[in-house]
């Protein structure tokens, strides 16, 4: 592993405060004196001292010394003070401001990388390694400078005493900085296998939380309660581990620290012994003796804190630095009140996909609208290409993993297509910004997610600025008003995490409310009566149809009855059109959409 210096780790430290680096480097002007006030106390003793052994410390003097005494520990805790303002506080705003950047790099980024096993490692990033460095580093950088002015001064004053006693506590420095750099690289080794398990075992808690119900069916408690409790003793294990490979270390510095006082000490006997310095220097020397290399004892002993703070600004910057997709675009999509044309005058369709390939990459996805999608090396979606006219509805069938939900994903930017263009309204969706792309499409999930907050809340976030009647009114025409009056606080129950104290038809139609709000233009409809009961779907049903009028809409279906009446079908396999037309025209060409309607029927 690269070596790094203490000194560059707190110089990249300060770098990733951002606006906040002023003030971080403001503290160590406070640190450089308080770290001379530290000492300073020590000198006036050396000096009364001096005075009283030379006898002319008068009680005018002693008063004097007295009050710079107080002087100066008060300077101290001021200093301290400042130090803290201006440092400590400032750890808590610039992560408050890191996890704000994060939020709005996650909203850059594909569906993919939230589908590839890195929850646990967005988890951990946000949960331990931010809450390590601003609870735990932020105000040790100010120290690190006063216990390095402090040496300084504690070396300088050896040389005042004698120059050989200086150059013996330089040569004990320069051993404290060959052990130093010797346990740089062992501890930054230890501090990544540490984070790195971290992140293992905050995946593991959260896969086990997430598929406890799975867990359960199928009396599988035991078992994935010995992979958990593995990885429960496998942190353990690299703690333990990573405290072991340090304590030598730690064990060394003291040493240093003791031999080298030992000798300071030594060898001022023997120069006092010599007559080259006086009794007066010898007291000076002993009042010193232990705060003669504690500044760089103390200095080398945050090497553990700073190189799990390097490990963890690695995996920080690890997240930032994920490729976001593509929004420079600052085109904005054509009002929906206006008729998009071509250069000819011809009206362009509302929605156009112009022979569109796409593959995940390798990477193992899951669609966000609830289907897998098998996503391999080989194409999800081929020469794929159709027009939805203003107000239609485009039906898209076909065989799981055929491709539907990803052709619903890419309308919406979850993923970015790799060959072809997906235009609304004449404009290349990634031509425009994905703030103002999103105005424009609402979409209905097969697996619905509320968040734990009130009910009124959840459906306000398709509006941020409704007014409660307006949420009570996409409530009734969403056939969820009596139930949610039917609760405690009404809309003003608070939910739990996931939706899980409703039903999952409640659920359904809340989140149906959510996007009446919105009132977009485009709606997204991943068949929501697919695993419901008879009484829910007819709600729903109900509610779907509020929610559709006059809007273009791409249904993803399940049940072949619901489409009957749609414009268009798409028959959708192996990531190709195989067949395109209305209900009536796919009959009765008895291909693959018939041979489906006719199996649903029998």
């Amino acid at each position: 592993m690269k070596y790094k210096s203490m000194i560059s780790m707190m110089h990249r430290l300060v770098e990733s405060c951002g606006k906040y680096k002023s003030r971080i480097r403001a503290s160590y002007v406070t640190g450089f004196f308080k770290g001379m006030f530290m000492k300073a106390p020590l000198m006036l003793c050396f000096f009364m001292v001096s005075g009283f052994m030379a006898g002319n410390m008068t009680t005018k003097t002693c008063l004097l010394y007295g009050l710079a005494l107080l002087v100066f520990v008060a300077l101290q805790a001021v200093l301290q003070n400042a130090s803290d303002r201006l440092q400590s506080a400032a750890g808590f705003m610039v992560f408050a401001d890191k996890r704000m950047e994060l939020g709005d790099h996650f909203r850059k980024l594909s569906m993919g990388y939230f589908t590839d096993g890195n929850i646990g490692k967005v988890s951990s990033v946000l949960s331990t390694d931010m809450n390590f460095i601003e609870e735990n580093c932020m105000g040790v950088l100010e120290m690190l400078v006063s216990f390095m002015i402090s040496q300084l001064m504690m070396v300088a004053f050896m040389f005042y005493l004698d120059w050989r006693l200086g150059l013996a506590a330089c040569v004990v420095v320069l051993v404290f900085l060959i052990l130093g750099r010797l346990m740089m690289g062992n501890t930054l080794r230890h501090s990544v296998q540490k984070q790195e398990c971290a992140q293992s075992l905050t995946s593991a808690v959260l896969e086990f939380a997430e598929g406890i119900g799975i867990i359960k069916t199928y009396n599988m408690m035991g078992e994935k309660s010995k992979e958990l409790t593995g990885q429960f003793e496998k942190s353990c294990e690299d703690s333990i581990s990573f405290e072991k490979d340090y304590s030598p270390w730690s064990a060394a510095l003291l040493l240093t620290y003791g031999i080298g006082s030992t000798i300071i000490l030594f060898l001022a006997a023997w120069l006092m012994k010599k007559g080259v310095i006086s009794n007066v220097y010898m007291v000076g020397m002993i009042l010193f003796l232990f705060d003669t290399f504690i500044g760089i004892k103390s200095y080398y002993s945050q090497i553990a804190r700073l190189t799990v703070t390097n490990a963890c600004l690695d995996r920080i910057e690890s997240v930032f630095d994920e490729a976001e997709m593509e929004s420079q675009g600052t085109d904005q999509l054509p009002p929906e009140s206006q008729v998009a044309r071509a250069a000819d005058g011809k009206a362009l369709p509302e929605i156009s996909y112009e022979n569109v390939t796409f593959s995940y990459g390798g990477a193992s996805s899951k669609s966000p609208l609830g289907n897998d999608e098998r996503s391999d090396e080989r194409n999800a979606l081929k020469d794929i290409s159709f027009d939805v006219e203003k107000g239609q509805m485009l039906a898209l069938v076909g065989p799981s993993g055929g491709g539907k939900s990803t052709i619903a994903n890419l309308l919406a930017r979850f993923w970015d297509v790799k060959e072809g263009s997906i235009k609304i309204r004449g404009k290349d969706i990634r031509e425009v910004p994905v703030a103002n792309l999103m105005d424009n499409i609402s979409m209905v999930f097969q697996r619905v997610y509320l968040f734990q907050d009130t009910i009124f809340n959840n459906i306000a976030m398709g509006k941020t600025d409704a007014t409660r009647e307006e949420v009570i009114d996409v409530a009734k025409k969403a056939r969820c008003y009596d139930f949610i009056m039917q609760l405690p606080q009404g809309f003003d129950t608070v939910i739990g995490e996931g939706g899980a104290s409703l039903s999952g038809g409640e659920q359904q139609r809340i989140s149906i409310a959510r996007c009446m709000l919105k009132d977009a233009p485009i709606v997204i409809l991943d068949e929501a009566t697919a695993s419901v009961d008879a009484d829910n779907e007819h709600f729903i049903q109900e509610a779907i149809s509020e929610l559709c009028r006059g809007k273009t809409l791409i249904v993803i279906a399940h049940r072949l009855n619901t489409i009957r009446n749609a414009d268009k079908i798409l028959v959708i396999k192996n990531g190709q059109i195989v067949e395109s037309g209305n209900h009536k025209e796919l009959m009765a060409k008895g291909g693959q959409y018939a041979t489906m309607v006719n199996k649903q029927n029998s």
